[in-house]
């Protein structure tokens, strides 16, 4: 996409799609272990996510006894908070400078959109909630796809244009889209 100075001040696309920033033919290291290390990031991300979860219904069962039953209602609030705590969770982790949640971190996982810019946090939040939503209605669906494309991307990744790197491994990529 280009300015056209011509005269008539409008962007112009020059009838050409932007291509991939990350070829599997190009830079297949980019790709290797991918699906692998996902799975490992995802089980570190849950433990991440758990263990406040855990200590804050833990705070309301000991605030309960302590207030002779009175601080159990705060039980009703605790799942809503363990959902919101989630998507802030993967929002800030993904929006942030690494792109990356701590889980992706570890395993030397970067998220990047399909034309190579970094992600942001409503991707990031967006990223996490398609992923429960496809994994709670076609479960089986959403790990094979990753298995049958050379990016190894999941389902909600090619719905949210996303693509998962290794980070390990740096290749040249063509110059990101300007917001």
């Amino acid at each position: 996409m280009s300015y056209d100075s011509g005269g008539s001040g409008a962007w112009r696309n020059d009838g050409g799609a932007q291509p991939h920033a990350y070829d599997p033919t190009l830079h297949p290291e980019l790709f290797r272990g991918v699906a692998t290390r996902r799975a490992f990031a995802f089980l570190i991300d849950m433990v991440v996510i758990s263990v406040p979860v855990i200590l804050g219904y833990l705070f309301i069962a000991v605030f309960g006894v302590v207030t002779l039953g009175i601080g159990w209602a705060l039980f009703w609030l605790a799942w809503p908070a363990s959902v919101i705590w989630a998507i802030v969770y993967y929002g800030a982790c993904i929006g942030g400078p690494s792109s990356a949640t701590i889980g992706m971190r570890v395993m030397d996982l970067e998220l990047r959109t399909w034309y190579g810019a970094p992600g942001y946090f409503v991707l990031g939040a967006t990223h996490a909630v398609l992923f429960w939503v496809t994994v709670s209605f076609l479960t089986p669906f959403v790990v094979l796809v990753g298995l049958f494309n050379g990016r190894r991307r999941l389902l909600h990744d090619f719905v949210l244009g996303t693509v998962v790197i290794n980070n390990s491994v740096r290749a040249p990529v063509p110059q990101t889209a300007r917001p």
